[in-house]
């Protein structure tokens, strides 16, 4: 599986929020198209629609992992126990990477204005936010820990 770190940086850079980001670099992965992926995703950016909640590249990577490693059976108590280990590991080894899964406690430094409306994407908007290292980190990760499991089913 390639590294799609640099997709997802690529794509925030092009306008996408945090989570469609990191979503929509593993369309390959995924199979599901950037038009769909983008819409399916959208919801999250801003920590779940600027509610500063989880953050939006943490929800990209989780549904990176679930459409990618995720199980579909209810009835399988196993699959559902092997996803929330993979979802609470991502969540561990984000957490140890950048101190918070929380979109409002990695942004603590950086004014936000308050209100749904989503800020201009301006130079400067870049410049103060944190935002394209969490999305190239969680794509890396979400890319790593989806190599792990490939190499421990094989």
């Amino acid at each position: 599986m390639a590294d799609d770190t640099p997709r997802a940086e690529e794509l925030f850079y092009a306008g996408y929020n945090c989570a469609q980001s990191v979503f929509c670099a593993f369309e390959e992965q995924t199979g599901i198209p950037r038009a769909q992926g983008a819409r399916l995703s959208s919801s999250f950016g801003g920590g779940m629609g600027r509610l500063r909640e989880v953050c939006g590249a943490v929800s990209g990577a989780l549904l990176v992992l679930g459409a990618c490693a995720g199980y579909d059976d209810p009835d399988d108590p196993e699959a559902k126990k092997a996803h929330y280990l993979l979802v609470q590991e991502f969540a561990r080894r984000f957490r140890e990477a950048h101190g918070s899964i929380i979109c409002r406690e990695l942004l603590k430094d950086v004014p936000v204005t308050e209100g749904g409306a989503p800020e201009p994407r301006t130079p400067a908007f870049y410049k103060r936010r944190p935002c394209a290292a969490i999305i190239r980190d969680a794509a890396h990760l979400a890319a790593e820990m989806l190599e792990e499991r490939k190499a421990q089913t094989e």
